[in-house]
């Protein structure tokens, strides 16, 4: 029993940890703004897109609690639509709040306390139109390219894996998305 205790107790503190390592995000996001519909371009994989492979969006709605619903989709390599639910809130670790230091939840609500099914989700750049967003964790272990239209820029979407590269995220590894 005293095992299965510890490894609870490592788990929550490791939960609870977060290595900003100076990674700067967007000053002066507005998640009204930030809300809808965007278009993945790029993303270093994370274990739940692995089965996707275009068609890749991120639905944002705020609610009227303050939190923001997360719908994202994409269609795997067998044509199949993949969809997973979650709930983003603004990350508690910052006083004050910042809405770049996002924090979101696809285990079932009634887990919503335990503080490792919350993953860190930081908007690091937003061009002023809101158009194009840079997205990562950091752990620098995630990182996402996001566009509200199916096909983006490359040359825009470029410039934001070298800002991405210069902030110390492994670029060589992004995946690019078949949108």
């Amino acid at each position: 029993m005293k095992p299965l205790i510890a490894i609870a107790l490592a788990a929550a503190v490791a939960g609870c940890a977060t290595d900003t390592r100076n990674l700067p995000t967007q000053s002066g996001v507005d998640l009204g703004r930030y809300a809808g519909r965007w278009y993945e371009q790029v993303r270093l994989p994370h274990g739940f897109q692995k089965d996707c492979a275009s068609d890749v969006r991120a639905d944002y709605t705020l609610q009227p609690d303050g939190r923001i619903g997360v719908v994202n989709q994409c269609r795997t390599a067998q044509g199949k639509t993949k969809v997973a639910s979650a709930q983003g809130r603004l990350s508690p670790a910052f006083d004050p709040p910042d809405p770049a230091r996002l924090q979101v939840r696809f285990a079932p609500q009634w887990m919503s306390w335990l503080p490792w099914v919350w993953g860190d989700y930081w908007i690091l750049h937003v061009d002023e139109d809101y158009r194009y967003a840079l997205v990562g964790t950091p752990d620098r272990k995630y990182l996402w390219v996001l566009a509200r239209d199916r096909q983006a820029d490359r040359a825009m979407v470029n410039r934001l894996l070298d800002r991405a590269a210069k902030l110390g995220f492994d670029v060589t590894r992004v995946v690019r998305t078949g949108n």
